[in-house]
């Protein structure tokens, strides 16, 4: 019984861990960073969009002549579509995030495919005709939701840098800019979250792209830099 119970809990935690992990998962093509020694990074935006919050990032971008990629939410698009076409207007790549932004854990492939159909759909509507990438909400995955993915030759795009703490600890805008200039290096792909009212965040994008421009770098699409 106790071995029994010892596999159990051993299997669980490796689920858990394959669940939530960045840099893999059961089948299916997933990018968390691309190996390269060009000074290169994709700023990658989850959620949304958000009236005023997509014109302050979409402001920001274009000052500095940035381009980035927005993995954008079905039920979000569908409220404010005005929004999600000034994304595309502006040249920049848009992802899938799901309809719903739910953990994507048990869901039934009937699910699954559901949420990922109707979200294309909003995207396309908009007028994008680029690829579409997906990021799962939370980062969260396990089988079935790959296994979809690799049946309509979607990636999946994680990332290896994500400054924000989302605990409740209160960070400032240059807090998220050192944590990424700490962590940040050639074919990152860096995540933020400026939708939903985060001014914080929003500060802090300007204050990274002027950083990370100082040093050398330049940023990319994810399309571009998979490239």
């Amino acid at each position: 019984m106790a071995i029994a119970l010892g596999v159990a809990l051993l299997l669980g935690v490796g689920v858990y861990k394959l669940s939530n992990s960045r840099r893999i998962q059961v089948v299916g093509e997933l990018i968390q960073r691309v190996a390269t020694t060009d000074k290169v990074v994709a700023l990658t935006f989850d959620d949304g969009p958000t009236p005023g919050d997509t014109e302050a990032v979409l402001q920001t971008l274009a000052e500095r002549k940035v381009m980035a990629t927005f993995f954008l939410c079905g039920a979000s698009m569908h409220d404010h579509p005005a929004q999600t076409k000034e994304i595309v207007a502006a040249g920049h790549q848009v992802g899938n995030h799901s309809w719903s932004h739910r953990r994507m854990w048990f869901m039934t492939p009937t699910e699954v495919r559901r949420e990922l159909d109707d979200t294309d759909e909003m995207i396309r509507d908009s007028g994008y005709q680029g690829r579409i990438d997906f990021r799962p909400p939370y980062g969260k995955k396990l089988l079935v939701l790959p296994w979809i993915l690799r049946e309509r030759g979607t990636r999946t795009i994680t990332w290896d840098v994500s400054p924000e703490d989302f605990s409740g600890v209160e960070q400032t805008p240059e807090q998220l800019r050192d944590i990424v200039l700490d962590t940040v290096r050639p074919g990152s792909i860096i995540l933020l979250h400026p939708m939903n009212g985060r001014t914080r965040t929003q500060e802090a994008t300007a204050l990274i792209i002027d950083s990370l421009t100082q040093e050398g770098y330049r940023f990319v699409t994810v399309a571009e830099l998979t490239n």
